[in-house]
């Protein structure tokens, strides 16, 4: 397979590898079709997404709080973690 190099495409590949940390537009455009597979599910390869997974959890929650949406969405494609502190009079 073989996709036209425009202008355009070539800043978005190189703003990838920049997001992604890979050094090789084929690895970062796998794992950005990883991540977006991931994401949205409702395919053969991730029958449910973490999307969905998001969005049921809170429905059927009410309210999430940040630790259980990083818990959800995390991935090998683009880790999470979540970070709470509170602080008064400072």
């Amino acid at each position: 397979m073989r996709i036209e190099k425009t202008d355009v495409r070539a800043r978005k590949w190189e703003y990838l590898k920049e997001a992604t940390g890979e050094s090789a537009t084929s690895k970062a455009l796998d794992r950005a079709a990883d991540y977006y597979l991931r994401m949205r599910g409702d395919t053969t390869a991730v029958p449910k997404g973490k999307l969905m997974e998001l969005m049921t959890a809170a429905q059927d929650q009410g309210s999430l709080k940040p630790e259980e949406i990083t818990e959800i969405l995390y991935t090998d494609e683009l880790p999470l973690r979540c970070e709470v502190s509170v602080s008064v009079g400072e």
